[in-house]
């Protein structure tokens, strides 16, 4: 329970985002005092190396590389060190002492994010993530309060800032895929291993978080299908540029009669699609439920200041709730995961294809292509051929005809192993030189 005097605050990490949240403790303290209601007090920031240089000068008297002592003399325990561990360790200790929490830590979370549920709501302590998911937009607090009388059946979303710049530097200046990095790069928005982020891992996080919250079950982020999009190519984005799409990494998170499918892929939208005008390194995620409808929160995903903002948001939500009786408040324990929402392999998902492939330029070829997908239980919604890919006559070293026509293909909704097998299929197909690109596709329902 908070102090008499003042809630004590322990601070661990001191990063872009930690500096920016202890200038904040700091600096507008008298004001956050009076939007929680009491005083509070930084008493303390946990770092590696006390000299190194930071964004922004934090008081010598408040650094320490004593994290634990600091975590056992805090009211309140901030969380921004990232990573498994120490994060994981020093969380568990906050909350072992009833000390509330909150953190940014979305690796964390998506791993072990049910076991440090389930241990605050034993310990009667708070555990508040709004940063974890989608930088400044309050995302989380709405899924777990203002919707919590509804049924959540989607939720949709840009949640990584360094791709969807990527993507929309390709679509709207051509950029090849390296030249987009690098500049994301350069601008900040991309680390120097960005790893993380073009191959998914990233948004793959997140989307666990959000499903656990959004189906109150124990998600992980091993549970979350991922794919990223250093596949994504030039071609590609023109091809979906001249057929009223774009492409977009996004985080589906979906309920069905037997349970809820989490993926993470690169997905053609519809232009008209609220999604689809979501540029450069900003965040969106769209929420459908049973009796509100249709929502989209949009903002900054990333950057000190508004991740600090969301953090900050969560110190004075858990702070308020000090004052009182945690157990008589709502909070996230009251979202500790049930169980009774299995995940699904994605084969069980319900999606549209986008095919790209090179097939002989000869009659009859997108007959046999048709008969394909019809034997597989899939029809198809519209087709492109946008030219061929080599001279007529031209032929290879051993002689065979090189002559192929480009086949566009956008198949209606159908189960995802029904159109991986369509897939697989028409590679082996004779009259098919090659299979391009293959791309899910999302439509406004």
């Amino acid at each position: 329970m908070a102090s008499v005097d003042a809630l004590k605050i322990g601070l661990l990490g001191a990063g872009n985002v930690g500096a920016q949240v202890a200038k904040t403790l700091v600096e507008e303290r008298e004001l956050i005092a009076g939007r929680v209601g009491t005083g509070v007090k930084l008493i303390g920031v946990a770092v590696r190396d006390v000299e190194a240089p930071r964004d922004w000068k934090i008081p010598g008297e408040l650094l320490t590389t004593d994290a634990e002592s600091l975590v056992d003399e805090a009211d309140l325990v901030i969380e921004l060190l990232g990573g498994l561990e120490p994060a994981g360790e020093l969380i568990t200790r906050a909350l072992n002492r009833g000390a509330a929490v909150v953190t940014g830590n979305k690796a964390l979370l998506a791993t072990r994010g049910g076991e440090l549920h389930r241990l605050a709501e034993e310990k009667g302590a708070l555990l508040h993530f709004e940063a974890a998911v989608a930088g400044a937009i309050p995302i989380l607090r709405p899924v777990q309060e203002s919707l919590s009388g509804d049924r959540i059946t989607k939720v949709m979303g840009i949640v990584n800032g360094t791709t969807n710049y990527i993507l929309d530097q390709m679509d709207t200046t051509g950029a090849a895929f390296e030249d987009a990095l690098a500049e994301a790069q350069r601008l900040g928005y991309a680390e120097a291993d960005p790893t993380a982020d073009v191959e998914g891992h990233d948004a793959a996080a997140k989307a666990a978080i959000l499903g656990t919250l959004a189906f109150h079950a124990p998600f992980t982020i091993d549970e979350v299908y991922c794919e990223g999009i250093t596949g994504v190519t030039g071609e590609d984005i023109e091809a979906a540029a001249a057929s009223g799409y774009v492409i977009k990494l996004l985080a589906i998170i979906e309920k069905t009669e037997a349970g809820a499918i989490l993926r993470v892929h690169p997905t053609l939208l519809p232009r008209t699609h609220p999604l689809a005008s979501v540029r450069g390194a900003f965040n969106a995620v769209f929420v459908v439920a049973e009796n509100a409808g249709e929502l989209m929160f949009y903002g900054q995903g990333a950057g000190g200041q508004p991740t600090s903002s969301a953090i900050m948001g969560d110190v004075v939500s858990a702070a308020r709730r000090l004052r009182g009786s945690p157990a008589d408040l709502p909070g996230l324990r009251e979202q500790a995961a049930d169980g009774t929402v299995p995940a699904l392999p994605i084969e069980e998902a319900e999606t549209q294809y986008y095919i790209d492939m090179v097939v002989a330029d000869r009659e009859g070829v997108i007959a046999e292509v048709a008969r394909v997908l019809a034997d597989h239980h899939v029809s198809i919604e519209s087709m492109r051929q946008p030219g061929s890919v080599s001279a007529e006559g031209e032929v290879d070293a051993d002689g065979v005809d090189k002559r192929g026509a480009v086949v566009q293909i956008v198949t209606h909704l159908a189960r995802e192993k029904d159109l991986d097998d369509t897939v697989a299929t028409l590679k082996g197909l004779g009259v098919v030189k090659a299979v391009n690109s293959v791309l899910r596709v999302e439509v406004e329902q």
